[in-house]
């Protein structure tokens, strides 16, 4: 395999002063896998298990380029999800993550370094509150108790929050229920940096150890924060799938999009397109984007926000994506395709190569999946002309790839 460098740089230059030092709660949060990794170093070993995964499958690269780091290491992502517990059995109530290895325990993590300091102020006002109120978490075996999860979103460019408290049904009605008033009060007397767009109470009364819906309340404000992404106007609601750390995939769909040649009066197959962000910069230039995603809440939203944005050559349809390109006549110039973690399935993936196109850019968020991909490509008749990581989420494992493949005989 030709792993030919270009574009070197210092990347220690580029990680100076990135290290704030141990988070209070690294020995037992979950959070974070590379906590007192310096950030190099990170970079390093993320940029080594993409090559080495590709020479586990023999799949040949025209250029394998220098990972991009992230513009924040900190403070960069957007949502967090919350949950009440304790740390010990019978202990204090918690407000928090998972504790590494006990999945039963929570840790209060009022100190996070991932989040912006608006974030850690919310969670530590809403467990005081809690605990002041004399409320109970919701206990997973019992399922008995009010308090079950905080979720918190934030527009990056447009400093709104909303803020979401999750709790069961218990003592609805009566002075034990859920004080709605006063956590409105006490989360706007909070000094917070943010504009707060929207809080909203979520009743779950279900069984699962999961945030699910059964009546959402808006107590204040609205159910959605704006965000932009590329110049694109999104409105996010409470249980939208939105990207995590925006700067980042901000660069990273620029640099995608950069990679294709010119795609006026061409059609456009944005495969996995989520809330359609790729689709609608496409839109600017392209003839046609038609937009394929499985989660159909996305496709509302891409709808929404392609309207919102005067664009009129924008197509969404809900549906698993081999499904959905063996039933309709179009036939693309140009695919995109950004999967899930699984990657494409074989027989989605017989499908877009069957159509031929001269060039793919394939967006990854899971490295092993994108070899096999990547193999099964190869086998077909496509070359990977260049290869670039993108560390979109520091001190955790994640790394995300964008790659420029060519039909070979093209």
């Amino acid at each position: 395999m030709n792993t030919e460098m270009i574009e070197k740089r210092d990347v220690a230059s580029l990680c100076a002063g990135a290290e704030k030092g141990l988070c209070k709660d690294w020995e037992y949060c979950g959070g974070c896998s590379y906590q007192g990794v310096p950030y190099a170093e990170q970079l390093a070993n993320k940029f080594g298990e993409v090559k080495g995964l590709l020479e586990q499958k023999q799949v040949s690269c025209g250029k394998i380029l220098p990972i991009e780091p992230a513009p924040s290491v900190y403070g960069y992502r957007n949502k967090m999800e919350y949950t009440f517990g304790d740390m010990e059995k019978g202990g204090p109530m918690t407000l928090g993550m998972h504790r590494r290895k006990h999945f039963m325990s929570i840790v209060t993590v009022d100190e996070c370094q991932l989040v912006h300091p608006d974030f850690n102020l919310l969670l530590r006002a809403t467990l005081g509150f809690a605990a002041e109120h004399g409320y109970t978490k919701y206990h997973k075996k019992t399922h008995r108790g009010l308090m079950r999860n905080l979720v918190l979103r934030r527009g990056v460019h447009t400093g709104q929050l909303l803020v979401n408290i999750v709790t069961s049904s218990e003592g609805e009605g009566t002075p034990d229920g859920f004080d709605e008033k006063a956590y409105v009060e006490m989360i706007l007397g909070l000094p917070l940096e943010h504009e707060v767009a929207g809080i909203l109470r979520t009743i779950n009364d279900r069984l699962a150890d999961a945030v699910y819906c059964d009546e959402l309340r808006v107590l204040h404000g609205r159910d959605y924060y704006d965000e932009e992404i590329c110049g694109l106007k999104f409105q996010v609601s409470a249980f939208s799938f939105f990207q995590t750390n925006v700067e980042a995939v901000e660069n990273l769909y620029t640099y995608a999009v950069g990679l294709l040649d010119d795609v006026r009066g061409r059609k456009v197959f944005d495969l996995f397109c989520g809330t359609g962000t790729i689709s609608q910069v496409l839109a600017r230039s392209a003839s046609e984007v038609i937009g394929v995603e499985l989660v159909e809440e996305a496709v509302e939203m891409a709808r929404q926000t392609a309207a919102v944005n005067g664009l009129d050559n924008c197509r969404f349809i809900a549906g698993d994506v081999f499904e959905v390109l063996s039933s309709i006549p179009d036939r693309p110039d140009v695919i995109v395709v950004d999967p899930p973690r699984a990657g494409i399935s074989v027989d989605a993936l017989d499908r877009i190569i069957s159509y031929g196109v001269p060039q793919i850019v394939y967006v990854s968020c899971n490295p092993k999946s994108l070899a096999q991909n990547l193999y099964q490509l190869q086998l077909n008749g496509y070359r990977v002309e260049s290869l670039k990581p993108f560390d979109n989420f520091p001190w955790t494992k994640h790394v995300e790839c964008v790659v420029l493949m060519s039909k070979a005989n093209t």
